[in-house]
């Protein structure tokens, strides 16, 4: 049998996740089921986008709750690490300036289940987190990202 992935994530990353798939069971599988049985309701499904559209979005939603279960389930959450805190590893926010510009940026290292640039977390899975990981404060690192090759100076780890 397959081995099943692991999903690393902190405490506040599996909540969210459970709160989610609570949300997707308890309110949006309702919401769906009614949408199907309004279009039902209209005659032939045959020609029926409504009842299509439904359909999709009901098919999407099983998708997300089997995905999310299963991240769940394997979910390994990141213990904090303080023995440690010099070294870049996962579950660890990150400072760093980018160089030669100087440009500033901090950015928290968690597993790709819960990663949102936007909201300053990025996957332990990209080019950047890969390159600042096991490193420490004043270590310059270059990393290629999709963007071209990226090099930046670690200024802070907590």
């Amino acid at each position: 049998m397959a081995q099943e992935k692991i999903f690393p994530m902190t405490k506040a990353g599996k909540e969210k996740l459970e709160q989610e798939l609570e949300y997707l069971k308890a309110v949006k599988r309702k919401e769906v089921v009614e949408r199907i049985k309004i279009a039902r309701s209209f005659g032939d499904l045959s020609e029926n986008s409504e009842y299509d559209s439904a359909k999709e979005e009901q098919a999407f939603v099983e998708g997300r709750v089997t995905t999310l279960e299963n991240m769940i389930r394997n979910a390994k959450i990141i213990e904090e690490d303080s023995a440690n805190s010099n070294t870049v590893s996962l579950g660890k926010t990150v400072t760093f300036v980018e160089l030669p510009n100087g440009d500033e940026e901090t950015y928290t290292i968690v597993g790709s289940a819960e990663a949102d640039p936007l909201e300053g977390k990025i996957s332990n899975d990209s080019p950047i987190a890969k390159s600042l990981m096991g490193r420490q404060v004043g270590d310059k690192v270059s990393a290629q990202t999709p963007g071209g090759e990226l090099s930046v100076k670690i200024v802070s780890i907590k």
